[in-house]
């Protein structure tokens, strides 16, 4: 049988050194395709020594963009649609495909259920460039917008939900095996069946490298199948990679606290407890956005416990401070409070 070989492709990575840019870019080597990065040099500039590095600014330094060409691009670092528009309009004439990194969060809501054909959130102001939890999402959609106007007919658009795995520094999926490596009593938020959705960052890497070198064109949601994973499983197997690798103490301990308990003690989903949201308000199909569009374009699921075990593995062999200070999850202190609270109800 004959082995189908894959022709090393000239990838140019706009990022390349943080959380998904390092995942594509390690992967992209791996499979033989020559890379440069484009990055200011401040993340991990020594991450990728024989690589090569052009400095600058997506901020309207692009000078050392200027008299190269790539096979393909991949923008996992464009979160303005004036600094996409910039790359963009430059490299259009000197690559073959634009790969644009969006979110789910460019949808207009998450009430119901979405696909690719959902509509998508707006700016009053389309302006606006200050990226916050109001307009990261309308502002990623313009970036597609951006990016589509400059490459017709040449762009891929991924959306993924919630990135997770090694290497994040968002420590929202982190949380969780890192919470049951210190042991005892763990809040956990309304039910056990309570689904949750996002994506490896490696399955995303994966997904993004197979689209440029299968030439596949569209916009893709790029997180695990609905109901495919539930708030119980991402406990369980927090648990038991915190057994495994970090054997706690005190044996950690799941307490399921309902929703509207949460909810009156200010619990803020998704931020406080990480990954899940009730199934109600704008964030009620948080859970159900469709990927079938991207499963049928080859995207392949890492099971959850190699996701939480790799997760965990990352987490201990970081530094101290960053351990004890994570970006996402309840304080000790805080969950000390919730669950005297809730015991005391």
């Amino acid at each position: 049988m004959a082995v189908e070989h894959t022709p090393r492709l000239r990838i140019l990575v706009l990022g390349g050194t943080r959380f998904i840019g390092v995942h594509i870019t390690e992967l992209a080597l791996k499979r033989g395709h020559g890379v440069t990065l484009f990055n200011r040099g401040r993340s991990a500039p020594n991450r990728f020594p024989n690589v090569e590095l052009l400095k600058g600014d997506r901020n309207g330094q692009l000078d050392a963009l200027r008299g190269h060409s790539w096979d393909a691009v991949i923008d996992d670092s464009g979160f303005v649609p004036r600094h996409v528009r910039l790359s963009a309009e430059l490299l259009a004439p000197h690559v073959q495909r634009y790969l644009f990194i969006s979110s789910i969060s460019a949808y207009a809501s998450l009430a119901k259920p979405v696909d690719e054909s959902s509509p998508l959130g707006q700016l009053t102001d389309p302006s606006v460039e200050t990226v916050n939890g109001d307009t990261y999402g309308p502002l990623k959609a313009l970036c597609e917008q951006a990016a589509a106007s400059a490459m017709p007919h040449r762009l891929i658009v991924l959306r993924p939900g919630i990135v997770v795995g090694p290497e994040d520094y968002t420590d929202r999926f982190t949380y969780w095996p890192a919470r049951a490596a210190r042991g005892g009593a763990m809040l956990a938020p309304d039910k056990p069946a309570d689904a949750t959705q996002f994506i490896d960052a490696r399955d995303l890497a994966r997904f993004t490298l197979d689209c440029i070198e299968r030439d596949v064109l569209g916009t893709f949601n790029v997180v695990t199948p609905p109901g495919h994973i539930t708030m119980g499983q991402v406990v369980a197997e927090s648990i038991a990679a915190a057994k495994a690798l970090a054997r706690p103490q005190a044996q950690p301990t799941a307490v399921w606290v309902p929703a509207d308990f949460l909810e009156r003690q200010k619990v803020e989903p998704g931020t406080d407890l990480p990954l899940w949201y009730p199934a109600t308000g704008d964030e009620a199909s948080f859970a159900a956005v469709s990927d079938a569009r991207a499963i049928a374009a080859g995207l392949r699921i890492t099971p959850l416990a190699r996701t939480t075990h790799d997760t965990l593995a990352w987490y201990l062999k970081r530094p101290q401070s960053e351990r004890r200070q994570l970006k996402a999850g309840l304080s000790p202190e805080r969950e000390t409070q919730l669950l005297a609270a809730w015991h005391g109800a």
